[in-house]
């Protein structure tokens, strides 16, 4: 995994001061980080039953999409607010300064279909924790959440596994 740690780019002060963002464009755009990434975030669930896979905007489309390849399942986007053409269900997060919603399609995910969330990174867990949320208003069952990078200080596999979600990351970054 240290080969992919070196495929991600962190910008200094983006987006605002202080913070390091964790550029994962540029591990996607190399053919066997890629590979090896989306092998990586689907192996743990390789030999379970998995129905679908959620993936959260933006990111978490392009490795959703490929997990739920690699793993023989489809795949349910989970878009921002007012982005979903048919009838939605949302669900509201938290940000540092206020709220947002996420929605799912309402007949997405038939009850008792298992469901794996994927997204490129982790950080105070919100949106996963919003996604979860969904997930079971739609009578669906979350099996896990695989995640390419993880900012361990801010706590958000913790927040997952506190509502009982098996959590997957590939690398974990210190610091915001």
């Amino acid at each position: 995994m240290s080969d992919l740690r070196s495929l991600i780019r962190s910008i200094p002060d983006y987006p605002k001061p202080g913070i390091i963002f964790r550029d994962v464009t540029t591990l996607m755009g190399d053919a066997r980080g890629f590979k090896a990434a989306v092998e990586g975030m689907a192996a743990p669930y390789a030999n379970e039953k998995i129905d679908a896979v959620v993936g959260i905007e933006a990111r978490g489309f392009i490795l959703g999409g490929a997990v739920a390849d690699r793993l023989s399942c489809g795949f349910i986007p989970i878009r921002k607010k007012g982005k979903l053409p048919w009838k939605t269900i949302g669900q509201q997060y938290a940000l540092e300064y206020g709220v947002d919603i996420i929605e799912i399609h309402e007949d997405a995910i038939t009850p008792g279909q298992r469901i794996l969330i994927v997204d490129d990174l982790i950080a105070t867990g919100g949106t996963a924790e919003a996604a979860a949320k969904l997930i079971s208003r739609t009578g669906g069952l979350v099996a896990g959440a695989s995640f390419l990078v993880d900012l361990p200080e801010l706590g958000g596999l913790d927040l997952l596994r506190s509502h009982g979600v098996r959590t997957h990351t590939l690398i974990a970054f210190e610091g915001h």
